[in-house]
C-alpha cells in the first residue's frame, strides 16, 4: 500500500464533503507528527493498534561482504512499531 492508496482509503471513509486534497493534507500532517514525535525521543500510542518507538542499537562487528574486512558499526538509533496485541490477533484471523 502506498500513500495514495491511504488517502483514497481515508477519502473513501469520511465520505462526502471532504476533498482529497483534505485527506492528503490529514495523513500527512499524521505521519508528520509521528515522526516529530519519534524525533524528540518521545513515543506514540495508539490504542488497539500499536506502539512507536526509538530504540539505540548497540554497537557490533560486521563483515565488508567483498574483502571480508571486520568493520566497526557505531550505535545508532532506530525506529520501531510493536503491534497491539488485538492488532496481531486481527492479523492471524485474517489468514
Amino acid at each position: 500500500m502506498t500513500k495514495a492508496d491511504l488517502v483514497e482509503q481515508v477519502y473513501e471513509a469520511i465520505g462526502p464533503g471532504v476533498t482529497k486534497k483534505d485527506c492528503g493534507a490529514v495523513v500527512d500532517a499524521f505521519l508528520n507528527a509521528v515522526k516529530r514525535a519519534l524525533a524528540d525521543g518521545e513515543h506514540i500510542e495508539i490504542r488497539g493498534f500499536g506502539t512507536f518507538k526509538v530504540r539505540q542499537r548497540r554497537p557490533r562487528l560486521a563483515r565488508n561482504p567483498r574483502t571480508g574486512e571486520s568493520v566497526r558499526v557505531p550505535s545508532r538509533l532506530v525506529p520501531v512499531f510493536k503491534p497491539s496485541r488485538l492488532f496481531k490477533a486481527e492479523i492471524e484471523t485474517e489468514n
